[in-house]
């Protein structure tokens, strides 16, 4: 592309991240990074009463966590209102807005009018060509000069072309009658001023796109492409909402989901590259187009999500999967690994990491990593520790002392000691299972003892054998 690609973010600081947000924000990252751009990160918080810090302080960490860097500062759009407001005096110093001196009252009546008699209620001020000699002495706003004749084309990369007739549209108040700019100004304004080349947001922004192009009009500035992706809905087709379940970026942070499991989610929910449903941030990144994202409203599918997250939590590499759980313990508030248990974690990542498809299934496996000595033995786990099974356990333990720690080694050795008690191992894993993990749930025994280690192996056998 001739001109450098910037995108932006620009989301309304009245509550946490939300996951249709943080799609939003990945489709502007992963379009950015792909055509070697800048990804802007633009706070809309123009509404004073609605914004607070701790919602952007969300916004913040939602971003973080998903692993969505943006360039340069973060932008406050309020911060920016000098600027709106200068725009807004230009387009009335170039007769492309006027002052509207009509009250609420008169706005009404002419609404009601319009309503009685059949025609559009779209208000029309009589202000619009008035003699600035006629002006009152009273508050005014500040309108644009819509056009009244023939349309305006949105030329959308994602719904192609969608036709809005200009009479249709209203004149949009631009400064309120304080002098404050409206959200619809600081909006073009700041995408004009930022150097943004692809608006991508929500379909919920389509008409918006109309009104804030006879902005860019007005000043004569250069469009950007817009691209108006569908929204999220639940799995009923129905729009996403409390009752399909969490709705914040924070939660899935919460249930133990990785980032890299939810960029790719995110990035399949609604765009698709081919058939890949599992995908690196790199394939991500140099697949990632407009063409791919489709018209339709995304279904959310708890299990695709878990499918998806499972692939990342078994690919991952060990050091970064014990990196992403200690920030989902500290998120959470659960205890930190102590440095043993990290020790250990790092060592039995290989059969802790498969079929684990969020963080608490992680630590679920390692149970017996994160248990000390005396295990405790849960009442299922239990029932295979009776006083026949605590005798096999004290009589298989000098074999496992003397028995090179090896898995080949170990397979033996509980082989050839089941065999010669007239069984087969299978009988014998459940008490083992019980021993060193305390659940009758766990990986291969064989793989806990040579996590565990010969040393603590044996003192929990020897801790179950004499009922401890």
């Amino acid at each position: 592309m001739s001109v450098p690609v910037v995108t932006r973010f620009a989301p309304s600081p009245t509550g946490y991240l939300h996951i249709g947000g943080a799609r939003t924000a990945l489709f502007n990252y992963l379009f950015a990074r792909r055509h070697g751009g800048s990804f802007l990160l633009r706070i809309e918080d123009t509404d004073r009463a609605r914004s607070t810090p701790e919602a952007t302080e969300a916004i913040l960490e939602g971003m973080a966590w998903m692993g969505l860097a943006h360039d340069g500062e973060v932008v406050s759009q309020f911060a920016r209102a000098p600027r709106h407001v200068e725009v807004a005096h230009a387009m009335l110093a170039a007769g492309a807005a006027y002052k509207c001196f009509a009250t609420q009252e008169e706005i009404q009546t002419f609404r009601d009018t319009a309503k009685a008699e059949g025609r559009s209620t779209l208000f029309r001020s009589p202000w619009r060509d008035a003699d600035p000699a006629s002006h009152p002495d009273a508050p005014f706003v500040v309108r644009i000069k819509a056009p009244r004749e023939g349309a305006t084309v949105i030329r959308d990369a994602v719904q192609g072309d969608v036709t809005i007739r200009n009479d249709q549209l209203d004149d949009m108040v631009l400064l309120r009658s304080d002098g404050t700019p409206v959200y619809m100004l600081a909006v073009a304004v700041d995408d004009h001023d930022s150097g943004v080349t692809h608006v991508i947001r929500g379909d919920d922004h389509l008409n918006n796109a109309a009104r804030q192009m006879m902005i860019y009009a007005a000043m004569g500035w250069p469009l950007p492409i817009y691209a108006h992706i569908p929204l999220i809905h639940g799995p009923d087709g129905k729009k996403l909402s409390k009752r399909h379940g969490a709705l914040g970026v924070a939660e899935y942070r919460d249930m133990g989901y990785p980032a890299a499991g939810m960029r790719n989610y995110l990035a399949r929910l609604g765009w698709s590259h081919g058939d890949a449903e599992f995908f690196t941030d790199a394939q991500a990144i140099e697949w990632f187009d407009l063409e791919g994202i489709g018209k339709s409203p995304a279904r959310f599918d708890f299990k695709k999500l878990d499918n998806v997250s499972g692939q990342h939590i078994a690919t991952m590499p060990d050091a970064a999967l014990l990196h992403e759980l200690d920030g989902f313990l500290a998120a959470t508030g659960m205890p930190a690994l102590t440095q043993g248990q990290r020790s250990l974690m790092a060592a039995g990542m290989y059969c802790l990491k498969e079929r684990a498809r969020t963080f608490p299934e992680l630590l679920d496996k390692a149970q017996f990593i994160v248990n000390s000595r005396p295990v405790e033995i849960d009442e299922k786990a239990a029932k295979h520790l009776d006083d026949v099974s605590r005798g096999i356990l004290n009589e298989l333990t000098p074999h496992l002392q003397t028995a090179t720690w090896d898995r080949n080694s170990l397979e033996a050795t509980a082989n050839d000691f089941a065999e010669a008690k007239g069984t087969k191992f299978g009988k014998l894993a459940g008490p083992m299972r019980a021993a060193l993990a305390g659940r009758s749930a766990t990986p291969s025994v064989f793989d806990m003892m040579l996590v565990l280690g010969r040393d603590e192996t044996l003192a929990r056998l020897t801790d179950a054998a004499n009922g401890g």
